[in-house]
């Protein structure tokens, strides 16, 4: 029977980071995952996919959209989309690759297999050949991460009704795609295949969209996604859906009351959310029960029974692979008799849209309801010179100062590559930073960064370029 320090439950973001950093620490340490590669929804069919998939539609939106023509680029494009899937599924495999590497590099030993708590420092795995393991342990850490939310009244077969999953493979370009739900996932993947063909149909439960973001930047982004194209049907309920070998027929009527429709698509596509992942997982045999939600409660990512660790989608707070990255590494440095913590207030949140949406800290919302008095910077990149001369100029940057301290409570932005930039804002609030210590760091020029900066400068009234 195998001896560990810790078994990490889980190969995602939270459970490869927190086994390579347990093996840095000098922790004997094995990993459990039951797909049969490292890496986790994010690196398998989420975050890396999707973003090879809105690169390589991007790269052909602007060939077939006129972008290349303005610039003097003469193509006649032909789409492959075989090829487009193919080059997303090696980028993958390259992906998981390497994270097996590293567990190597850092003596972790990788058990393929779906784990399970047999009690106290137990942890039963089952290959797939349907051999058993049992591997004691010190500390077990739960790290199975989300999976989709389903949808009343929809039944997701991944043929015609598809969770992100399966709108990461279709098979052909649909001539319409309803995507239900208005968040990261639905638009982003929307994005995808509007750039390559297809009519996109955003319906939404809310009267807005991205909830939880700043209401001025979900707004710009609505109109500039009008613009592109796509549809939206806010504050409409989905009641069903019925699908054939070739389309699916939704039913949908207004959350405030009224006569219900009903639209037709050759794909819908549910994307309402996603929910912690923790059937079968035993946790009965070491007393711990998930609330309503299915989350697992923590207290420093200590559960209820000791010896028992949660991190990442499957524990409260945002359900990003960054946050449940740093709950690893803390959540290993706990283990090892150090001190790991990790800032909530400062987790940055990215669409990878084009243009993009970033934010990190409190929006306009949240200082009102608080009653904080604060102090606004804005910018836009209509005024960017870099954005202006590469013909990106939708959106803007907004900078949220507390109004006596001018330290930096929150930035929220819609435009190009904001999601790279927005790490700016992120350590200067790590440090206490203020709006006036941004406004006074030089930035290159020429630069979408030196959106950031003249937003900062607005916060006291000094923007020199707008």
């Amino acid at each position: 029977m195998a001896q560990y320090d810790v078994v990490i439950i889980g190969g995602g973001p939270g459970g490869y980071n927190g086994a390579i950093r347990a093996g840095q620490l000098g922790l004997k340490t094995a990993i459990v995952e039951g797909r049969g590669k490292l890496g986790g929804t994010c690196l398998n069919v989420g975050c890396m996919p999707s973003k090879a998939l809105l690169h390589a539609s991007e790269m052909y939106e602007a060939a077939t959209g006129g972008e290349f023509a303005k610039l003097g680029i003469e193509v006649k494009p032909k789409l492959n989309l075989v090829q487009m899937m193919a080059q997303k599924a090696e980028s993958v495999e390259a992906l998981t690759k390497g994270v097996e590497f590293l567990m190597k590099k850092n003596k972790v030993d990788y058990i393929k297999g779906w784990g399970r708590i047999d009690g106290p420092g137990k942890v039963v795995v089952k290959a797939e050949d349907g051999t058993e393991t049992v591997l004691e342990t010190k500390n077990i850490v739960i790290a199975t991460g989300s999976e989709p939310t389903p949808l009343p009244g929809v039944t997701i077969d991944n043929k015609r009704i598809v969770d992100s999953t399966g709108a990461l493979s279709l098979p052909d370009v649909p001539k319409s795609l309803i995507v239900v739900g208005a968040g990261v996932i639905g638009l982003e993947l929307g994005s995808v295949w509007k750039r390559l063909g297809a009519e996109v149909t955003v319906v939404e439960f809310l009267d807005r969209i991205v909830p939880g973001t700043d209401t001025e930047v979900a707004t710009a982004f609505q109109k500039i996604l009008t613009k592109q194209g796509f549809k939206f049907k806010l504050g409409a309920k989905v009641t069903g859906a019925t699908s054939t070998d070739k389309q699916v027929q939704l039913t949908v009527e207004p959350v405030a009351g009224g006569a219900a429709e009903t639209l037709q698509a050759d794909y819908v596509l549910v994307a309402i959310g996603r929910r912690p992942f923790t059937q079968g997982l035993g946790l009965e045999t070491v007393g711990i029960t998930p609330d309503k939600r299915g989350v697992i409660a923590n207290d420093h990512y200590k559960t209820t029974a000791p010896g028992v660790w949660v991190i990442g989608d499957v524990t409260s707070g945002p359900m990003l692979a960054h946050k449940a990255e740093d709950e690893a590494i803390a959540c290993m440095e706990l283990i090892a008799g150090k001190a790991g913590h990790v800032n909530y207030g400062i987790i940055p949140g990215v669409i990878y849209t084009k243009p993009e949406v970033a934010t990190v800290g409190q929006t306009e919302e949240d200082l009102k309801a608080a009653g904080v008095a604060y102090k606004v910077g804005k910018f836009p990149f209509l005024a960017n010179s870099r954005a202006k001369i590469n013909h990106e100029t939708d959106g803007f940057v907004k900078v949220l100062a507390d109004a006596k301290t001018d330290r930096i409570l929150g930035a929220h932005a819609v435009g190009p590559n904001v999601g790279d930039m927005i790490a700016e804002i992120c350590v200067a609030m790590e440090f206490g930073g203020s709006s006036e210590d941004v406004a006074r760091t030089c930035h290159p020029h020429p630069t979408r960064s030196e959106g950031f900066r003249q937003a900062a400068m607005g916060v006291e009234g000094w923007t020199t370029q707008a």
